[in-house]
């Protein structure tokens, strides 16, 4: 081979190299900053990672916000219409939070599958709610009246 050609044939392959390797690079950081979201129905039948860091959205149950005494721990049940799970925050909640509003929190979920939040996003008015959160109430809603579908076809089926 000419010498030439050797070196152009050195630079390409060592070009392309350097390019599989940032885009190696690349991907390996995308994977690790990924937040996947789950509704309470998923993470309570064990679809959710456990020490992972996951998105969780869904409407704050009534009277279930229990605020600590001594320190900024706040603990709380969300709800996708269907199953609820609990979620723990040790921070300043947003203005906006209530009982029964729509948030998302992130974080992660510990053994007891409880979602220890270090952070906890509000939505911003009566109509807003996150898209995913919607979603979700969607497919629970679904979920619940076709599972009461179901029952009422066989508790009237009839024998003769």
């Amino acid at each position: 081979m000419h010498p030439v050609r050797k070196k152009r044939l050195s630079i390409i392959l060592l070009i392309m190299a350097g390019v599989g390797i940032a885009v190696a690079l690349a991907l390996a950081a995308l994977s690790q900053n990924i937040n996947l979201f789950y509704t309470p129905s998923e993470i309570a039948e064990g679809e959710a990672p456990i020490d992972t860091r996951i998105r969780a959205g869904g409407i704050v149950v009534d009277g279930s916000v229990v605020r600590s005494q001594t320190d900024l721990n706040v603990a709380f049940d969300l709800t996708d219409g269907y199953k609820e799970m609990t979620v723990t925050f040790d921070g300043i909640l947003p203005d906006l939070f209530r009982e029964g509003q729509g948030i998302v929190a992130l974080g992660r979920l510990n053994a007891d599958r409880v979602l220890v939040a270090d952070e906890v996003l509000a939505k911003h008015d009566e109509q807003y709610m996150p898209p995913e959160v919607a979603q979700a109430m969607e497919r629970a809603m679904e979920r619940v009246n076709h599972s009461k579908a179901e029952e009422a076809k066989s508790s009237s089926s009839y024998s003769y």
